[in-house]
């Protein structure tokens, strides 16, 4: 198998002159290929099997030690001009970038096979989805890009198909050009270069998800979000979550919160006992990535552009979400998890089972840490799980009726408030921050922002991220209402004052009750905040005092948060868009 597309052709020959591989292998992502590559990685210890009875076709991967996350100061964001990188990612000069890594590049694959990994990030057949071609000398990565995308054969013909157009047009190709090698996995020589105006990356000496499965984070964020840009869409990182009430409608709904702060919690929601016997359901589109686009009507539609979920495994269980557990005893690879005397896979959170090999292969012993690394990982195909819906995979995508941000405040910030319109939603997206614990840091309540979640993985600045985000607000436009939640306040004794999980519903209910004009508000400067009485608490063991705790406005403390958010767009200088700027001066003059 090879390309009948000249440029990608010429490409493959070009890196394989660079990097020597022993032999060449192009992927169609038959189940024959895999079962020879899975064998491949079991008889080389890359893989090994896990429990076939309880755990039919789960491998365990260990990577090495010092390969276990993203590696954000080795991240480059490689444009012409340092400016149009921003002061949000770390810049280097393309020709430098490119011949600091392509001297690392030369040679590295001698001795391995060189992998072509077509892949189609979305529905196969959605104009919504973008397509990309990552060459690997990882069986491992291979193996994982099977599930987290639409890889092989049918993304080859797209491939193909969208080149020979483009080229009889005099029009350059679309595809992503990813070049991966896991290296000597060393620290010392370890990078990711994007070179977004090329719609190329470039990622050496790391074997880790975020860093070698370039579909994902690379691809998705980081070229994507410069690609939207320029195509009039938004590339986000967001779960998109489908909400049935019990008439039967479904409510589709995007969130942004950073990591750890309970995404694929939420895309996987369970509702709480009253509203399932009520009729609710909750329907899973994707858990870590949307892109989105205008549609025809108006509307925003959403499409999640992978195939699979690649979640951290240390929390997951029963109670925190039952969905995402079921999901894992079939057809997953798990890295950097422990593993049980009877070869099950076992993480910080199961309350049943006791490791006794831990995630470096080691006797398990708690002096040593934590049985699986805390940034352990699953990886399987989003079909295994039981709320997924089939519209995941309708090539027009999904339309949104709101957008939620969400970051981890321990205090000040209300449970829930709706913005007043689309500008002030994007200050609101724009601004949401995070807490550092004691924990982290030895300094407690330090706000760190992260605006709209996407800190890590905007490909370009963030100035001209927030204008391009504000440019949807056009006439006829019908954009969905914009919320913020915060899960995670704590009252004096430091514990959490609302329960969380399932029980998130009731907030979304609320929102949807807003989006249909339902449901009534109360208007602050801050935004519009739910009476008490607009919260179903029916089953709740939540006291009077706490929810209005939860939904009061602390007009002094907003001050100071106004204060901070002021300085924080000023960061970035004369990009940052006029009309963010005059919406946080309008509501510091309404608090003060």
């Amino acid at each position: 198998m090879s390309t009948k597309l000249d440029s990608l052709k010429q490409w493959v020959d070009d890196v394989a002159r660079l990097t020597q591989p022993d032999a060449i292998h192009w992927c169609d992502g038959s189940d024959a290929e895999n079962d020879r590559l899975t064998e491949l990685m079991l008889a080389g210890g890359d893989l090994l099997r896990l429990n076939p009875e309880t755990h039919p076709n789960c491998f365990l991967h260990r990577s090495s030690p010092s390969d276990v996350a993203r590696v954000e100061h080795l991240t480059f964001v490689c444009t012409p001009e340092r400016e149009d990188a921003g002061p949000n990612n770390h810049w280097m000069a393309p020709e430098d970038a490119h011949a600091k890594i392509d001297g690392l590049f030369a040679g590295c694959m001698k001795g391995r096979t060189m992998y072509v990994v077509p892949y189609c990030m979305g529905p196969i057949d959605s104009p919504l989805a973008r397509c990309g071609v990552e060459i690997t000398d990882s069986p491992y990565v291979v193996a994982n890009m099977r599930i987290m995308t639409r890889m092989g054969a049918a993304a080859l013909a797209r491939i193909e198909r969208e080149g020979a157009e483009r080229a009889a047009a005099g029009q350059k190709d679309v595809y992503v050009r990813g070049l991966h090698s896991i290296g000597e996995l060393d620290p010392e020589r370890r990078f990711i270069m994007h070179f977004p105006q090329d719609l190329t990356i470039k990622s050496y000496g790391s074997g880790y998800g975020g860093n070698a499965l370039l579909g994902k984070k690379c691809h998705a964020l980081r070229i994507a979000s410069f690609q939207a840009r320029s195509e009039g869409w938004l590339a986000e990182h967001m779960l998109i979550v489908g909400i049935e009430n019990p008439q039967g409608e479904v409510h589709y709904v995007a969130a942004a919160f950073p990591s750890a702060c309970g995404k694929t919690n939420l895309a996987m929601l369970i509702p709480p006992e009253g509203y399932r016997r009520d009729g609710w359901k909750v329907w899973t589109v994707g858990d870590d990535i949307c892109w989105m686009r205008p549609g025809a009507d108006g509307r925003m539609y959403a499409i999640n552009p992978e195939a699979g979920f690649f979640g951290v495994a240390p929390g997951t269980s029963a109670k925190t979400n039952p969905n995402a557990l079921a999901m894992l005893y079939k057809d997953a690879i798990f890295t950097n998890v422990g593993v049980t005397a009877d070869n099950q896979p076992w993480w910080e959170g199961l309350p049943e089972g006791k490791p006794v090999k831990d995630w470096q292969g080691r006797d398990f012993d708690p002096a040593n840490g934590p049985a699986a690394h805390p940034n352990s990982r699953f990886t399987v195909s989003a079909k295994n799980c039981p709320s997924w819906t089939p519209m995941a995979e309708d090539p027009q995508g999904v339309p949104l009726s709101a957008i939620v941000f969400g970051g981890r405040r321990e205090s000040l910030v209300p449970l829930v408030f709706e913005a007043r319109d689309w500008t002030h939603g994007v200050l609101v997206g724009a601004s949401m921050a995070s807490e550092t614990t004691a924990a982290a840091t030895g300094a407690v309540g330090v706000v760190r922002r992260d605006s709209m979640a996407m800190k890590p993985f905007a490909g370009y600045n963030f100035g001209d991220y927030f204008a391009h985000w504000l440019s949807f607000d056009q006439p006829g436009a019908k954009l969905p209402k914009i919320f913020h939640v915060n899960w995670f306040r704590k009252n004096a004794a430091g514990k959490f004052m609302w329960p969380g999980f399932g029980d998130n519903l009731r907030v979304l209910e609320w929102m949807l009750k807003r989006v249909t004009g339902q449901a009534g508000a109360v208007e602050t400067p801050v935004g519009n905040l739910p009476k008490p009485s607009d919260l179903n608490i029916d089953g709740l063991e939540l006291d009077a005092a706490t929810l209005e705790a939860l939904l009061q406005l602390d007009r002094e403390g907003w001050k100071a948060e106004m204060e901070s958010i002021g300085e924080y767009l000023d960061s970035f200088g004369d990009r940052t868009p006029h009309a963010l700027k005059a919406e946080r001066a309008k509501i510091a003059a309404q608090l003060a």
